[in-house]
């Protein structure tokens, strides 16, 4: 998996866009996204802490969201970036944006998004997942979120990146390219 840019960001040099970092459960979409907003100097949006209570309750049993259940979810995210973005302040959130569909609808509050796809395999993602302690989401709901996955196409605004490289490297290429250095 190498690193590749759909449509680069673009946008005045060192101005920081609102960036969705995104991918299955497991991909680091959280790790990377904090990393990234202090990199940045900017807001973390955790997408994970605005799921309604019903949607945690349903993943924690194993059961995978429809395209409805996650509208509400989505819009949360999309407000919280929004705001920040009518702030003039840059943002980070964190979301799985697994369909193009939820891409263009977070992109409907900001269109100046980037997505940083954090591309994993399947194996990976659930050791990752099954590893973790404390979060909501099971193992066995790893394989779901790859059946609907759709990375990103090179028309969108997106960045894909390795999810098996550290943390450390993640950021430093995502910056490199946001900073379109």
């Amino acid at each position: 998996m190498d690193e590749k840019a759909a449509q680069a960001p673009t946008g005045a040099p060192g101005s920081v866009p609102a960036i969705v970092v995104m991918g299955v459960a497991g991909c680091g979409k959280s790790a990377v996204g904090i990393a990234l907003a202090a990199a940045l100097g900017v807001t973390f949006i955790e997408g994970d802490r605005l799921h309604p209570p019903e949607n945690v309750a349903r993943m924690a049993s194993g059961e995978p969201l429809t395209d409805k259940l996650r509208e509400g979810w989505l819009d949360a995210i999309g407000e919280g970036i929004a705001a920040s973005a009518e702030q003039g302040q840059g943002v980070v959130a964190a979301c799985s944006a697994l369909k193009r569909s939820y891409r263009e609808r977070l992109s409907g509050f900001c269109s100046e998004i980037v997505f940083l796809y954090l591309e994993i395999d399947p194996a990976t993602a659930r050791r990752r997942v099954g590893s973790r302690k404390g979060h909501f989401m099971p193992a066995s709901l790893v394989d779901s979120q790859f059946a609907i996955l759709e990375p990103p196409d090179a028309d969108e605004r997106a960045l894909t990146l390795d999810a098996t490289r550290s943390v450390g490297e993640l950021v430093a290429a995502a910056v490199r390219k946001i900073r379109g250095s």
